[in-house]
């Protein structure tokens, strides 16, 4: 239940989604002669349009969550690497017969960088669809596997989950599958700003992991340069997306804290 619900609410709570209703409701007041609702709807929606597509709010607080765990030294050796699901866009691969990356793509090119540092290590993929219109025949974690055979890693060393939807069950699904193999340090590979969420759900189970994030989308100092109001608008909803998912994790119960830390 709460996967679907989480589908739901997340449409109405994106800060471009909120806005532009926001705009579509002013209308409609205003052809309702509800003028003063409506010029005030509308001039509110205006202004916070303006502040998510051109100011520093949505970088700045992207940053915050990419800042939190920072890029540590890695150990000599490691038992094995995880990599959550969220690189692939498994409706558009299904219907294209190809594998087709997203935004996050970067994780798929970190995670054979680090298959080639470890050769010994174990590669695990977490991911079934995070998406309720996902078919299932072609999973996050069946493409991902496909990609890094594809890449040169051997086979043999890949071993992934299926049924995880989002966050949490990935690190439920990961820890059940792995059993008494969770021993050791496991590299956990995921997008900077996913991964304060991530290590809060693993931290809830037996499995250590060390966190090691990719695909940054701000500086280290959360630098701001304005570019496209449709990047910067971008940015702002993942940094929406995943502040609420923080919350709505620790609302639920799915997690122990609302925002880890690696002194934790």
């Amino acid at each position: 239940m709460f996967f679907f619900l989480s589908q739901v609410l997340d449409f109405f709570v994106t800060p471009s989604n909120v806005l532009l209703l926001a705009l579509f409701a002013a209308l409609a007041f205003w052809l309702l002669r509800l003028r003063t609702i409506a010029a005030t709807l509308g001039m509110a929606s205006i202004v916070g349009l303006a502040l998510a597509a051109w100011s520093p709010l949505g970088p700045l607080a992207l940053s915050v969550l990419e800042n939190r765990f920072p890029r540590t030294v890695l150990p000599e050796n490691v038992a094995g690497i995880i990599m959550l699901g969220g690189a692939v866009d498994t409706h558009i691969s299904h219907h294209r017969d190809a594998l087709v990356l997203n935004e996050a793509g970067e994780r798929i090119v970190e995670a054979r960088i680090l298959a080639a540092r470890y050769p010994e290590a174990d590669i695990f993929l977490s991911g079934g669809g995070g998406h309720s219109l996902d078919d299932g025949t072609l999973t996050e974690s069946e493409l991902a596997r496909r990609a890094l055979v594809d890449a040169g890693v051997a086979a043999e060393r890949l071993a992934m989950e299926e049924l995880s939807r989002n966050t949490c069950e990935n690190a439920r699904e990961t820890a059940a599958a792995l059993g008494e193999r969770a021993e050791g340090t496991w590299i956990l590979v995921t997008s900077a700003s996913h991964m304060p969420r991530a290590v809060a759900c693993f931290r809830t189970t037996d499995l250590a992991v060390l966190p090691y994030p990719v695909d940054y989308r701000t500086g280290s100092a959360g630098a701001y340069w304005p570019g496209t109001a449709t990047s910067v608008l971008a940015t702002t909803d993942l940094a929406a997306h995943e502040w609420i998912g923080l919350v709505s994790y620790r609302l639920a119960g799915f997690t122990d804290v609302l925002f880890p830390s690696p002194e934790d």
